[in-house]
């Protein structure tokens, strides 16, 4: 059996009961939308970050698109990101309307580099959206003095940082607002899609639900244009339920999974080694995937075919690299970092579920690998 950077089965295995009666629980209630599921699940995941608000819609990019707007960025203002992030990020910014403002990374992490966000700011710069990617937080203070200077709002993109932690506070609280995707893969994953919107700002809030429900403030009556048909399904928000209180357990396993390669692997050092995620100092990583590095990255990925290891690569086009987003004008070159971290990087196995058995066959063909390079 193929082994790939993700795999659900083991997990649901274990977890059958609670996810079928959690759809039962559902299917059993009388109501199938905009329930008492998704009221709860909004409540708790509000609760587990420590209070505030929390909608509930359909997906990752929407709950982006939905935060955007409800912060009041719209067309012709330019809101302030990274290029390597799953494309979802881009294209809601676009389709609010706004310019997506790109600038580089840190080599050492894969985030944002703060010390360039001040330059990229101009008067129509309304916000920054900073991606905790990978599962690690990005340095927040630095780009809420720059909000505070400038005036901007900050939504943070939380997709791939469920229980990460930066110097003891939990992505998601530390901006005016926060998105979060459920889709299955995630470190809370959904049995399909699902999405989440964090704010302390009861307005914000209030535009969200208006927004995820045609601009609807009550029955049939259209407050606020544009509204979208954007709300978390009921069955979905039951089984977030049921897996939100087994969260830290899920990002535990993680970082245990994390450790077995760093004790694995570290040992591999000297020019064109394999080069290893770290964490950076007062964070906590959630490890949604484990990124290495090497400069042979395409034909080591080639060369695991052969033991039936497929890995993924996160990302191997930078967004201003696509064609979909040339009009935006960027040239190669434009992100040095960005675009030579693309060539280097891919993902190995990572999940809470993955046994020592699968990772260790994973660790000894990637060690042959290397070695006849």
């Amino acid at each position: 059996m193929t082994t790939r950077v993700w795999d659900y089965l083991p997990e649901y295995e274990k977890e059958k009961a609670d996810i079928l009666d959690a759809v039962e629980t559902v299917f059993s209630s009388g109501r199938l939308v905009l329930g008492d599921s998704v009221k709860g699940f909004e409540a708790e995941f509000a609760a587990y970050h420590g209070g505030g608000h929390c909608t509930g819609v359909d997906n990752g990019t929407n709950a982006l698109k939905l935060a955007l707007e409800a912060l009041g960025i719209g067309p012709g203002d330019e809101v302030v990101t990274v290029s390597n992030t799953a494309a979802p990020t881009v294209v809601a910014i676009i389709s609010t309307g706004a310019v997506p403002v790109f600038v580089d990374i840190r080599e050492e992490d894969f985030l944002i580099d703060t010390d360039l966000v001040e330059a990229a700011i101009t008067p129509r710069t309304k916000a920054l959206l900073p991606v905790h990617l990978y599962g690690q937080s990005v340095d927040m203070a630095p780009l809420k003095a720059i909000a505070a200077k400038h005036g901007l709002k900050i939504l943070e993109d939380c997709a791939q940082a469920h229980g990460a932690r930066h110097h003891g506070e939990l992505v998601g609280t530390m901006g005016d607002a926060a998105a979060f995707s459920f889709y299955p893969t995630k470190v809370l994953g959904a049995y399909g899609d699902g999405g989440a919107v964090l704010t302390s700002d009861e307005a914000t809030d209030r535009a969200m639900r208006q927004l995820r429900y045609y601009g609807m403030d009550k029955v049939y009556y259209v407050v606020r244009t544009p509204g979208h048909n954007a709300r978390l399904d009921e069955v979905q928000a039951e089984i977030l339920r049921r897996k939100l209180g087994r969260l830290d357990e899920y990002t535990a396993g993680r970082n245990a999974v994390a450790r077995r390669y760093e004790e694995k692997l570290g040992d591999l050092t000297g020019p064109g080694a394999l080069r290893l995620p770290s964490t950076n100092e007062g964070n906590t990583h959630a490890y949604y995937v484990y990124v290495v590095r090497h400069p042979e990255r395409d034909r080591i990925i080639e060369a695991l075919e052969a033991y039936d290891i497929s890995l993924n690569i996160s990302y191997p086009w930078p967004c201003h690299t696509m064609s979909g987003f040339a009009h935006l004008g960027y040239e190669k070159g434009s992100l040095p970092v960005t675009e030579k971290l693309a060539g280097e990087i891919f993902s190995l196995p990572m999940y809470p579920s993955l046994d020592e058995a699968t990772q260790d066959r994973v660790i000894g063909a990637l060690r042959e690998v290397l070695t006849a390079l």
